[in-house]
Order: C-alpha cells, then sequence, then structure tokens
C-alpha cells in the first residue's frame, strides 16, 4: 500500500522503469506510485533530471533506461556460463560500453528445435536482480534460420596455379584454399567457405563448402547481399504448389466496381500494380472545392491465408528486397505478378477506400469496400505526367479530362492539407543504377521527382492514415508504422552543430517537424544546404513496426499504418485482415492466434526490413565498385559523407556510392576530430574538411567484391565555419574527448 505523502526515491524510479519497460510513460509511473496533485509535477521534474544526467532516455513517448535492451530483442547466442545457461548478446546495441548479458530461457511449453551457440533468435526480455549475473533473462519465442561459421567469397586461380579466396566484406581477410578442399569450384565462383585456424605466418586457410553460382553471370552482384544477409529467395515447393493451385478470385463478399475507371500509375519498369486511384469533385453542396478520392489496393489476403505455407514463407521474408538487376519478392509471381497484380482490362479482387476531403484538403470521412474492379489503364509516371503538362498519347489522350485531371485536381486539394500538416521536407534526392544487359553499371541517374510522383504518394499516405483510424476505432489488433521524434541526446547534438553555423533550434520537450523545416528553409540555396539536411536526416529517429502507437514523427500524423503495398510488405497483409475482421468483409480476416502474436510479428518484420535496407545498399557499392575498378588514378568530384577520428567518407554524387580517405594521408598537420561540427581540422593551422563538403579526390584502391574503395584528398584544407574562439573551443572539445590524432593515425 502506498502511503498518500509518499515519493519514490530516484533508484525506486529506476528500478521501475527498468522491470515495466512496457508501463513506463510518465502518467503511467504516477500511478504506480499514486501520485498526485503536486506530486506529479515533481516527477516530471525528477525524469527530467534522471533524462539530463544520462540514465533515462525517452523512446516512444516511453522512458528507459539507457542502454536497456527492449523488450522484444532480437538476440545473439554466444555462449554458456558455468551452469551450461546459454548467454546471448542484442545483435543491435547503441548504448555505451559492452552490450548486457541475457541468461536465455525457453517459453513455457515451447517445442521444435532448441537454440544453442551461434544462434540468433527473437526472444522476450525481463530484467534481473542478481548484480552478480546477467542483467537480463530472455524467453526464446523464435528461432532463426542457424547459419554457420561459413563465409562468402569469390574463388580465384593465381597464375602460379594456386587458389585464393577474395573477400566479399569489408574486414574478411583475404584465405588459402588447397586443392585438395576445392570442391569443384572454379575461377570466378561465388563460394561459401569454412576458415580455418589461422596460422602463425601467412594467410590463414579455408575449405569451400559449397558453390552458389558464377560472377561471370548475370545478377551475380546481388547473390552476394543475398547469401550475406540470409535472404531467403528460392521458394520452397509446397509454397509454390499453392500459389499455382490458388484460383482467381469471385464477386463473392465483393462489391462490383469493374465499371469505374480505376488506373494505375506506376514505374515503367514494374511487373506487380498493387494500386489503383480515382477521383472526382464532391458534388455535395456542404463541401464546394472538395473532392473525393477513391484507392483500390490489391486483395492479397484472399490469397494468403494465416498459417498456411504462403503466409509463413511471406512472413520469413518480410518484405521484397529490390536491387538494381533483380527482385527478390515476397510471395510468388503466381500471386504478386499475376492473381493479385491489377492488371488493365483484368478482373481483380481489392479493397478499397474511398475518402472525401474539403476544399482545405482535411479528411471529412472515409469508407472501405470490398470490391471486384477492373483497372482502366496502366500508366507510368512521365506518361501520365506528359499527359497533364500538354502531349498526351494514344493511351492518355481519352482518360485526359475524364480521369487524369480530376485525379490532379484532387491532388492540389491534398496538398493544401499536407501544406497545413508541414510533415517534414528533406531534400534528399534518390538515385537510381541503370545495368547493361551483361549485369554491369551503364550509368546512375536522379530520376526527375514528377507531379504524378507526389500524387501517388499523398494518396497513399491518406489511405494509410483512414486504415489506422478505421482499425483504432473498431478496437482492432493492428500493426502500426511508427516513427519516434529524435531523442533528446540527438536534439542536444543536432543543436550543438547548428550553433556552429549561427543557427538555432529552439528547445521543448514536443519537437515538431516544422522546426526542422524552418532550418532547411533557412538554409535552402545555400552553400551549406546540403550540409544541413544530412545532419539533420541524422539527427531522426528509424522508422518501424509496433503494435502500439507513437505515431508518426516525420509525416506529422498521430495515427499511421502500412496499408497500400500488401503484395511486398508483409505489415501491409496484416492491416488487410484487420480490416476484413473489423468491418466484416469476408473471408480471410485476422485470426485471434494472429493478434496474440502482433508483438512478435512486428520485431521479425522491422527487422527484416533492415536487413533488406542493408543488402540493397551492398549491392549499389559492390555494383559501382566493380564498374570504377578500371578507374584507379583517375580524378573525380565528391562530396564528404562522413567524418569520424580515423578518416572522412567520400560520396561520389555521380554514382552514389561511398570510398574512405585515410586521417593518415591529409597531410603534415595533426588533424582532431570535432564531433559536434562533424569536421577534421589541423591543430597547426585550424584548416580541414567538415561533412557535405565539396572536394576533389583521386581513386587509388578498389576492392570490387566487397565494395570498397580508397581515395586520396586532392582539394586543400579550407578554413572552417566560425571565430577563432570556436576554433579553440572545438579544440578543447576534441582533446577532452580524446580524439587527436597524427598524421600516421597515431594518437599523442
Amino acid at each position: 500500500m502506498v502511503k498518500d505523502d509518499y515519493r519514490p526515491s530516484r533508484d525506486e524510479i529506476l528500478r521501475y522503469i527498468a522491470e515495466n519497460p512496457d508501463r513506463s510513460g510518465k502518467r503511467e509511473i504516477a500511478k504506480a506510485f499514486a501520485l498526485r496533485g503536486g506530486d506529479r509535477v515533481w516527477l516530471k521534474d525528477m525524469l527530467r533530471d534522471l533524462q539530463d544526467e544520462g540514465l533515462l532516455t525517452k523512446e516512444r513517448k516511453r522512458l528507459t533506461r539507457v542502454g536497456a535492451v527492449p523488450h522484444v530483442a532480437v538476440l545473439d547466442i554466444f555462449g554458456r556460463d558455468g551452469d551450461g545457461v546459454l548467454l546471448a548478446n542484442p545483435s543491435e546495441y547503441t548504448g555505451a560500453g559492452s552490450p548486457p548479458v541475457i541468461a536465455i530461457r525457453m517459453s513455457r511449453g515451447a517445442s521444435g528445435p532448441v537454440p544453442g551457440i551461434g544462434d540468433r533468435v527473437l526472444a522476450k526480455t525481463f530484467p534481473t536482480d542478481d548484480p552478480s549475473g546477467p542483467a537480463y533473462t530472455g524467453r526464446v519465442m523464435k528461432i532463426f534460420e542457424k547459419r554457420s561459421d561459413a563465409v562468402l567469397g569469390v574463388f580465384r586461380v593465381l597464375k602460379d596455379g594456386t587458389f585464393r579466396i577474395e573477400p566479399v566484406e569489408r574486414r574478411q581477410p583475404e584465405l588459402i584454399v588447397d586443392k585438395e578442399f576445392q570442391n569443384g569450384a572454379k575461377n570466378g565462383d561465388l563460394v561459401e567457405v569454412e576458415p580455418a585456424r589461422a596460422s602463425r605466418y601467412g594467410l590463414p586457410r579455408a575449405k569451400v563448402l559449397a558453390v552458389l553460382g558464377s560472377l561471370s553471370s548475370e545478377k551475380a552482384v546481388s547473390m552476394i547481399a543475398i547469401h550475406a544477409h540470409d535472404i531467403p529467395h528460392v521458394f520452397p515447393v509446397d509454397v509454390i504448389a499453392e500459389a499455382e493451385a490458388a484460383k482467381p478470385a469471385t464477386l463473392d463478399h465483393r462489391e462490383d466496381w469493374r465499371d469505374l475507371p480505376l488506373v494505375t500509375i506506376d514505374p515503367a519498369d514494374a511487373k506487380d500494380h498493387d494500386d489503383a486511384v480515382f477521383a472526382t469533385p464532391d458534388t455535395d453542396e456542404k463541401n464546394p472545392g472538395g473532392a473525393v478520392v477513391t484507392v483500390a489496393i490489391a486483395d492479397v489476403a484472399a490469397y494468403v491465408r494465416y498459417g498456411k505455407p504462403l503466409d509463413r514463407e511471406a512472413l520469413k521474408r518480410g518484405n521484397s528486397v529490390y536491387f538494381p538487376d533483380r527482385v527478390v519478392p515476397m510471395l510468388p509471381e503466381r500471386i504478386s505478378n499475376d492473381l493479385c497484380s491489377l492488371r488493365e482490362g483484368e478482373d481483380r479482387p481489392a479493397i478499397a477506400v474511398r475518402m472525401t476531403f474539403s476544399s482545405e484538403g482535411r479528411k471529412l470521412r472515409h469508407s472501405f469496400h470490398r470490391v471486384m474492379m477492373r483497372s482502366a489503364a496502366k500508366l507510368a509516371y512521365p506518361q501520365a505526367q506528359a499527359a497533364i503538362d500538354g502531349v498526351p498519347d494514344d493511351k492518355t489522350r481519352p482518360i485526359l479530362d475524364s480521369v487524369l485531371k480530376p485525379l490532379w485536381d484532387a491532388y492540389a486539394v491534398l496538398k493544401r492539407g499536407r501544406d497545413a500538416r508541414q510533415p517534414l521536407e528533406l531534400d534528399l534526392p534518390e538515385r537510381k543504377i541503370l545495368l547493361k544487359p551483361d549485369g554491369t553499371v551503364d550509368r546512375v541517374i536522379v530520376p526527375e521527382r514528377l507531379d504524378a510522383h507526389k500524387l501517388i504518394e499523398e494518396f497513399m499516405i491518406q489511405a494509410n492514415v483512414a486504415a489506422a483510424e478505421t482499425l483504432e476505432g473498431k478496437k482492432e489488433p493492428l500493426v502500426y508504422r511508427i516513427h519516434d521524434a529524435p531523442s533528446l541526446a540527438k536534439q542536444e547534438s543536432l543543436r550543438d552543430f547548428l550553433q556552429t553555423l549561427s543557427l538555432s533550434l529552439a528547445r521543448g520537450a514536443q519537437m515538431r517537424p516544422s522546426q526542422f523545416n524552418g532550418i532547411l528553409e533557412r538554409v535552402r540555396g545555400a552553400d551549406n544546404e546540403a550540409l544541413v539536411n544530412e545532419v539533420v536526416l541524422r539527427s531522426q529517429s528509424q522508422a518501424e513496426y509496433s503494435p502500439k502507437n507513437i505515431g508518426h514523427f516525420g509525416l506529422n500524423l498521430r495515427r499511421y499504418a502500412h496499408f497500400t503495398s500488401p503484395i511486398r510488405r508483409y505489415a501491409d497483409l496484416i492491416v488487410h485482415r484487420g480490416l476484413i475482421s473489423a468491418l466484416g468483409l469476408g473471408p480471410g480476416g485476422l485470426t485471434q492466434q494472429e493478434a496474440e502474436r502482433l508483438e512478435e510479428v512486428a520485431a521479425l518484420i522491422s527487422a527484416t526490413e533492415r536487413r533488406a535496407m542493408a543488402a540493397e545498399r551492398d549491392t549499389v557499392d559492390r555494383l559501382v565498385a566493380a564498374y570504377l575498378a578500371e578507374r584507379v588514378n583517375d580524378t573525380f568530384d565528391a562530396r564528404i559523407s562522413g567524418v569520424t577520428k580515423a578518416g572522412l567518407f567520400v560520396q561520389l554524387p555521380q554514382y552514389g556510392a561511398d570510398g574512405f580517405i585515410p586521417v593518415s594521408t591529409l597531410g603534415g598537420d595533426y588533424y582532431i576530430y570535432d564531433e559536434t561540427a562533424r569536421s577534421l581540422f589541423g591543430e597547426r593551422t585550424g584548416k580541414g574538411y567538415q561533412l557535405a563538403d565539396r572536394v576533389e579526390v583521386r581513386l587509388v584502391e578498389v576492392a570490387p567484391m566487397a565494395g570498397a574503395m580508397r581515395f586520396e584528398m586532392l582539394t586543400d584544407p579550407k578554413p572552417l565555419p566560425g571565430s577563432r574562439r570556436s576554433f579553440h573551443k572545438a579544440k578543447g572539445r576534441a582533446r577532452a574527448s580524446q580524439s587527436r590524432v597524427g598524421p600516421r593515425g597515431r594518437r599523442r
């Protein structure tokens, strides 16, 4: 029983937060300790003090101990204790110092494979009371596919007839293979090898376990990323069998919308079409200038049912993975490119949302429908835009007035609402690699950002909002797409950086995207525009999936869920099933068993999304490195994309790939790393290099299969922004953090 005048100690508050990660909001803490009135003000001040001292951090409107392990986390098992209990570390740990140790337990009544050393598992974690033992216990929920100690490499036959393994990871050493362990590998094969124990002298040896394919074939570079990141890419027999046996959906439980001229607008090379759009002016006299927007999304839930082989494989993949030379789909082609793809002129099942907006772009109402539709036209973004710009072709001319112009009129309405909402407006152009028929790089382009792209994007955002609002209103479990505000630590770091440019960012517990937009607007067109955009981006949290809603900071939306791409994202399929259940739209809804697993599923698909992003990025690096391998000693225009104590990362804007310049090659001055200003500057001269600087570099070394490039700086260091006083402050900060490095990288 808590006394009325009781105030918990700091340790009691910290202990409560550690033991109750799901109930650690300010209100929940106050309720737990029966704090009322003035005591709640006291609690607010206490929590702020604990954050300022670095003991707590705020994530998703909940407080957590700094360095604490999430309640549901991916863990890597590394060993056993003296009693044989398995021990693990978080696979992703951002706290200070060594990652915490977790003692592994199996879920009650669990059956199936038992985890072992080297496994990666999904587990619920619980803090312990034992100061001499592991900081947490973990209850295993799922074991990921087992990985051996094998590594990937490219089999090379040298001129003297010996065999080597060329590394495909930047930190991986070169390996020797003896003839008896060649296992049929040929020059240029991508192989999986088992490294032997390193000898005292010479390179370590390895044994070829499997030949995965030849690098002389197309699509070989993406195959490296597929294997390196354990991305499932071959559909099991039972999954293919279920997909091939699927029959086209019928009108049962559906409204007939086949006469509505919905159109798809996608990239020109798109093979699956999961969204179609239509719009008209609102004829309601009470809503002058308003618009009615209809978005229809492929009804994947009609074919992929919970617990079936198709569903299990889709969850395992989590999402489709897009490489420059191939797509690894979440669903087999029979589903993704045929039965679910909203093909022109063919009957297809869909879940549609009809939304009515006021003339100011405010959504007044919406309704969901399970329908049968027939796409009136398959259009590419440039094709639709050209028609609006006065250059229609044979396909767009007949629908210009009846379909396309009303779409653009409706977009003008929605844009007013977007402008009023003020989502985060970062200007970071995306690059696209175009390949030759042999799979090598032809060129890298920055596709033009058209109004057609923005129209579809805004229509999809509003459909996603409508889905989240409907499910929340019906109290139906769902997976939100959440994006937290920048942490207090990142806000303070950004604030310090902006001060070096004489820019200010207001303090306050409730940051808004508009505050960042104000900063970006002030530097628009200035020399440091790219720098500020980059640093603001890096201050942001990472979006993820969760059954607990905290809103989407970047889009400035209170409720948001992914609904519009169920062909390529499992999260959207969950939302579709929820809508079917909540609105009574027929079979294929969310089951009770699935609803109970949403926390686990959200963690899994967040992990597969990060896996896909890493694989896609690695593939681009390898493709560009291979493309530039014959241009060693050439000079390039570059931009500094990262600054560390060890040196500078530079990006070639023309190609979108990164390389490294070691600090030891920058000259005879001693360079000091200023974390606040994102710069390296010379101790004697005060001149140096800063994030986003445009520089000229020479390519001196390439490791194509590892995607690694080393450059030499050709541009002289420049005086950095700020007064001499600022220089001495930065110098003092660097000395305090022992970040002073010499021309050969040694510390002084």
